[in-house]
């Protein structure tokens, strides 16, 4: 269960109760003087609200003496849980690090359901489609989770921010940016938004932003912006070499074996297609071309056919190595 005391009337006894509740969980071993100080009830009022939770079925355990208190045991029945909003997606993050949640039926996919719907409305939609989005990959990279709740809860409410960004040097600048959507690819959390210190359409590494503020600013979101589509665009281009390749199979067999992220795919004709993109990382490039079932030539591109020599001289060493039993 998630707990906002800003949305609950807390003279109500049942609100009272969930606050008992939440200070016994984050305090576990909290004493009825302290409870009935922060809430400003009396002993007996505590141990009142105390007796309806346990009448609930939630096993509030206590213990007597100088340094006993209440504590949550472990009953028959998982007790409600109180999160924040930014624990709450806490959880959703460090869920989507590791699982595919995007699946309603699958256990992890339902308890991730679950939180996503008792959370505060500027967050629940974004995180909803963040957690639809499948983190698959390799690379690793696990931002602030209070950075990333402020730039989701901005994005929400369409209000522009001002940030600043650890470039990959070390080097750090303030921008200001239209938090179009955060997007989840590739297991790294990327905004995408509009630069106005650069007026230009960007995409920033969100474990590399190391201060936001929002500003009063607020903006329009593009009509048609589609952001996976948009950030893997994005990540295809603007590296340091460029990369165009003639595949001898139509676009849309080529489409089903290279992401958007690899670069821009066009048709040349019904049976050829072409790839535009650009890398900083020839050598890996050259080994993801070598895995398409495809016939395909290099146009130009001296940094990625000399990397694809090297990978060619290795599949042939590995082909003509004598083959020995084991």
């Amino acid at each position: 269960m998630l707990w906002n005391t800003r949305r609950v009337d807390v003279t109500s006894p049942t609100a009272r109760a969930l606050l008992v509740l939440e200070m016994v969980q984050n305090q576990p071993g909290i004493g009825a003087a302290q409870l009935a100080g922060r809430l400003g009830l009396s002993d007996r009022a505590v141990r009142r609200h105390v007796a309806v939770l346990r009448e609930a079925g939630i096993p509030v355990e206590s213990t007597r003496g100088r340094y006993g208190g209440y504590r949550v045991g472990r009953g028959l029945r998982v007790p409600p849980l109180m999160f924040t909003a930014t624990e709450a997606l806490a959880l959703v993050m460090a869920v989507l690090e590791g699982h595919d949640a995007a699946d309603p039926e699958d256990p992890v996919g339902s308890a991730l359901g679950k939180i996503v719907r008792v959370l505060p409305e500027p967050l629940a939609g974004p995180v909803d489609a963040i957690r639809r989005v499948t983190a698959r990959g390799w690379d690793v990279g696990v931002p602030d989770v209070e950075t990333t709740a402020a730039l989701v809860q901005a994005s929400a409410a369409r209000r522009r921010v001002r940030l600043r960004y650890r470039f990959g040097r070390g080097d750090e600048h303030e921008m200001e940016v239209d938090p179009w959507a955060v997007v989840v690819r590739h297991r790294r959390w990327y905004l995408l938004g509009w630069s106005h210190t650069k007026d230009a359409r960007r995409v920033l590494r969100v474990d590399r932003v190391t201060r936001v503020g929002v500003l009063a600013e607020t903006f329009m979101q593009p009509a048609d912006l589609d952001p996976v589509a948009a950030v893997e665009e994005q990540l295809s281009q603007g590296w340091r070499y460029a990369v165009e390749v003639e595949i001898e199979a139509p676009l849309s067999d080529v489409e089903h074996w290279l992401p958007r992220s690899f670069g821009r795919l066009e048709a040349v004709d019904e049976r050829r297609t072409r790839l535009v993109a650009t890398t900083d990382e020839p050598e890996w490039y050259a080994a993801e071309l070598a895995g398409l079932p495809f016939d395909f030539r290099l146009i130009g591109s001296p940094e990625v056919r000399a990397a694809m020599k090297v990978v060619a001289r290795r599949l042939q060493a590995a082909a003509d190595a004598p083959h020995t039993e084991a």
